[in-house]
């Protein structure tokens, strides 16, 4: 018996590779063999499941003040985790933000770093922004825009939000008030007619040009494709070929829900797996009713209660994967 194991993390609890360890320590004390495949949707979680960072450089944070932002160069690949530059956590979340004056800085100081070290293909994930600048201040960062032209710039991301609406999506979680919103509404309609004036790129209807707050916009009129972020990640770690052959994929995140299934890991590991009548088991930190009935799904608050699932996720993962397979 093969198992593949392509979870998400249990955020706040666990990391997407500590959950497939747990799922490949009960499988192997059993016998089976285990494929671990840490997943991401685009968002935060990219770089560690892309093979983590292996570079530091300083950068401005989304306030304005520097920011030490781990990226990846892996030959001539560079790996880019923008929450890492510009994310709200290091705003200080939703209160401590400043909706209006958040700035993708960092990101266009990371992707001007890895082109003068001279990569041919430049992968950006985005999640978690502070910003909803649409993507104007990565682009006034980057000093040798015509450079993008030269390269494969890929934007991973796991919303179909279009740029004008960004605000109004997203701006509410990072702190923004109602007049605030209409203000960056605002913005992001007068940098859409700017970007078509200047790159000839009409974001306005681009499926995820709004992801990170318009940063998917703005990089995508510099020339990137936006892609989805599973998608992106399945196809770096090969996950179609490791899901072929397998007799069970083990799935799971910290909490299913019906979003799950809409451009996120249990979805879109739950389709592949259906193209080759591979069955599905989900293993989640807690699910909401509904969407515990579209797939074999066990919970370790049902098993163990939250305070336990919270404390011993790990020890929880092992045993319930082991019952299962026993």
């Amino acid at each position: 018996m093969r198992v593949v194991a392509a979870v998400d993390k249990f955020r706040g609890s666990a990391t997407a590779a500590e959950v497939a360890a747990a799922i490949g320590h009960a499988c192997w004390e059993l016998g089976i063999e285990c494929d671990e495949v840490p997943l991401a949707d685009g968002g935060d979680g990219l770089l560690d499941v892309l093979g983590g960072a292996n570079r530091t450089t300083t950068v401005t944070g989304p306030l304005g003040d520097p920011v030490d932002a781990e990226w990846r160069l892996d030959r001539r690949t560079a790996v880019i985790e923008m929450a890492r530059a510009s994310g709200l956590a290091i705003a200080g979340g939703a209160e401590g933000n400043d909706p209006l004056g958040a700035t993708t800085t960092g990101v266009g100081e990371l992707i001007d770093q890895a082109l003068g070290v001279g990569v041919d293909r430049i992968i950006v994930g985005l999640g978690g922004s502070a910003t909803t600048d649409g993507g104007f201040g990565a682009i006034r960062a980057i000093t040798a825009r015509n450079r993008i032209r030269g390269i494969d710039l890929v934007i991973g991301c796991d919303v179909t939000t279009t740029f004008v609406d960004a605000a109004a999506v997203f701006g509410p979680q990072k702190g923004a008030s109602p007049a605030q919103v209409a203000l960056l509404t605002g913005r992001l309609e007068r940098l859409a007619q700017m970007y078509l004036d200047e790159y000839g790129v009409d974001v306005r209807e681009l499926p995820g040009s709004g992801a990170a707050g318009g940063l998917a916009g703005g990089l995508a009129a510099l020339g990137g494709r936006i892609v989805p972020g599973f998608e992106l990640v399945a196809d770096e770690l090969d996950l179609d070929d490791r899901v072929r052959g397998a007799q069970l994929v083990i799935t799971g995140e910290g909490y299913l829900d019906q979003q799950s299934f809409a451009g996120k890991v249990v979805g879109g590991v739950a389709e592949m797996a259906a193209a080759y009548d591979v069955p599905v088991l989900v293993v989640a930190g807690d699910a909401d009713a509904d969407a515990r009935t579209r797939l074999p799904t066990i919970t370790l608050v049902d098993r163990f209660g939250l305070e336990r699932a919270m404390r011993e996720p790990m020890w929880c993962i092992e045993q319930v994967v082991r019952d299962h397979l026993s």
